[in-house]
């Protein structure tokens, strides 16, 4: 294990119920970007989602969304598989108060609901989280149904009868 420091960005005790506040992390993410670039860094740990990322990737994510680009849900947030195959997020509920839960589903793969979590995850960032059911098509005609449950603070995503792509 190399020798090093760590360094941890929160927000002060005034803004510490406003850390999902999008004024708030854009700030944090552009300076733990700024902060990546320093020499010798091994790692960004985003600590909501429990992501270590690459210093480089860290900073061109951030670079791209603080310039109007997508949300960056692959540094932000991140995806763990469970034993059952579910696929759920983590690191979402900052953002929007829900984390998603995609279940086992034989018809998509789990690089397919991968590529999905993500779409959904920068769709959700945007719009807010859902209070009822709603459908979503994949970008290969995926048809999916997000339904809030657990008092609306897990989404659960399940693949249609209607299709599916793998």
């Amino acid at each position: 294990m190399p020798a090093g420091e760590v360094v941890s960005l929160a927000p002060g005790a005034h803004l510490a119920g406003g850390a999902g506040l999008f004024p708030v992390l854009r700030m944090l993410a552009g300076l733990g970007a700024r902060l990546a670039s320093l020499p010798g860094i091994a790692a960004v740990v985003w600590s909501p989602a429990g992501s270590w990322v690459a210093p480089d990737l860290f900073q061109r994510s951030m670079a791209d969304w603080l310039g109007g680009g997508a949300f960056p849900g692959l540094a932000l947030t991140a995806l763990e598989q469970e034993a059952n195959g579910a696929m759920v997020s983590r690191g979402l509920g900052l953002l929007t108060g829900q984390e998603l839960r995609f279940e086992p589903d034989k018809r998509l793969t789990t690089a397919a609901m991968a590529r999905l979590a993500v779409r959904l995850i920068h769709e959700l960032v945007q719009t807010g989280p859902l209070r009822e059911e709603r459908d979503f098509i994949g970008p290969a005609g995926e048809h999916l149904l997000a339904v809030p449950v657990r008092d609306g603070m897990e989404l659960r995503i399940l693949v249609s009868a209607m299709g599916a792509a793998g």
